[in-house]
């Protein structure tokens, strides 16, 4: 498994964090995305790291020319920025139109006594589901980094309290696991990415946009010792104010009901794999696992 170079945590000091919450009030969201459009270009030139992993990205996956990778990693950078910038707009107040597909099927899980497993990934702007997707009868467990800073947690709980949302920060000692399978035993739903390995070398390899890449086993092995409904949910960016979140079920065939276990982790993962390569295809520039992802 390649190493891992990025770490998911949030960029900035917390006084910059909170100083950007507060310019929200001053600035409107148009002219710091302004300003990130100049930004990101300093960034790029000073994290060599992301910014090769992108390059390799779109030339390698994608096929593109060489200054058609250059603009395209650009695009991502800046598309990232957004991204991060619309979180903190969501923590002063500000509000984004979300156009959803597939919500019957999340309130029939919000709506069951059964636990539910939602699985998402690092593209687009997947924590902006909690503040979108909750259900007053069924509390929501957020499965989230536990490097983040105290500004990044603060927001969160206090947005996230008043949607039925609670948080399960994952720990070196893997005590997040237990608290993973008591949520969905007393019929809550537990909310994790499925794409990027967090306290685990554990994976499977898939065939990924062409090319193998390692998937952590983690979230589908508890997909498949749970025994609970499993949806994939996407929420991607579509203009400044506008994003479109996907809800699609994840289920196993009639067939593999019957696989042994370690066979159904495998089935879970396979129809993850599928539903996150359509999601990218259709949004390639919100792909944003800036590390070595494929498997040289």
């Amino acid at each position: 498994m390649p190493k891992r170079q990025w770490t998911g945590r949030t960029g900035g000091t917390p006084m910059m964090q909170r100083m950007l919450i507060a310019l929200y009030r001053l600035v409107p969201l148009w002219g710091l995305y302004g300003v990130m459009a100049v930004v990101v270009v300093f960034y790029m030139l000073l994290s060599r790291r992301s910014y090769r992993a992108v390059h390799a990205y779109y030339r390698q996956i994608w096929g593109y020319g060489r200054q058609a990778t250059l603009w395209r990693v650009y695009v991502s950078h800046f598309r990232f920025g957004q991204v991060v910038l619309d979180r903190f707009a969501v923590y002063a107040g500000k509000h984004f139109r979300l156009d959803i597909s597939g919500n019957d099927h999340f309130m029939e899980a919000a709506g069951s006594k059964e636990g539910a497993l939602i699985l998402g990934s690092h593209t687009g702007n997947f924590e902006l589901c909690g503040y979108t997707l909750h259900s007053t009868e069924k509390r929501l467990n957020a499965v989230v980094f536990g490097g983040e800073s105290q500004t990044i947690n603060d927001n969160r709980r206090r947005l996230w309290q008043g949607h039925n949302i609670g948080t399960i920060p994952v720990t070196g000692d893997m005590s997040h696991l237990f608290a993973i399978h008591r949520a969905l035993s007393d019929g809550e739903m537990v909310c994790m990415t499925a794409d990027r390995a967090l306290g685990s070398n554990k994976s499977l390899t898939f065939n990924f946009l062409g090319r193998p890449a390692d998937f952590p086993i983690g979230p589908f092995a508890v997909a498949a010792s749970e025994g609970v409904t499993v949806l994939g949910i996407f929420v991607m960016k579509e203009s400044m104010r506008t994003y479109h979140v996907e809800v699609r079920p994840l289920r196993l065939t009639e067939e593999e009901q019957h696989l042994p276990r370690r066979k159904q982790i495998e089935a879970y993962a396979r129809h993850y794999v599928a539903l996150l390569e359509e999601m990218v295809r259709k949004y390639p520039d919100q792909w944003f696992n800036y590390y070595n992802f494929w498997k040289q």
